[in-house]
């Protein structure tokens, strides 16, 4: 009902507020605790976090990249500058709501040609996702 929006899931990914950064959270309504660090499956931590997202057109998949304005990101996450951006897929349970981080689902820009990179906008040309209903 788009009238009468409920929230029916969340996905915790990197961020300032991990448990091993040095912010803590002092209050907070919707957690009892801060989030983990994400680990990626090629080993890295996810430094930043989801930034510029891209819906899928059948709402089925969230495509989510870390990487916000390159002079931000060298003051909060340095890291990131030096390794390289991600691309994320979240899987969106469009039938009983909920969503989950696709673990096999991992675009590396630290392994760029004359990389590492930092992605931000992210399009897909031919069309999967909101980005193109325009053309």
């Amino acid at each position: 009902d788009t009238r009468n929006p409920k929230l029916v899931g969340q996905v915790w990914l990197g961020g300032s507020i991990c448990t091993d950064s040095n912010v803590k959270v002092t209050k907070d309504t919707e957690r009892r605790d801060q989030p983990e660090p994400v680990m990626l499956k090629n080993g890295k931590r996810l430094e930043g976090g989801p930034q510029m997202i891209q819906m899928s057109l059948d709402g089925k998949r969230l495509y989510v990249s870390n990487s916000l304005y390159s002079s931000w990101d060298v003051q909060f996450y340095p890291e990131m500058v030096r390794q390289g951006s991600v691309m994320l897929q979240i899987d969106v349970d469009t039938v009983n709501g909920g969503l989950k981080l696709n673990e096999n689902f991992l675009t590396d820009f630290g392994d760029e040609p004359n990389g590492p990179v930092l992605a931000h906008e992210i399009r897909y040309p031919g069309g999967d996702c909101t980005s193109d209903i325009w053309l």
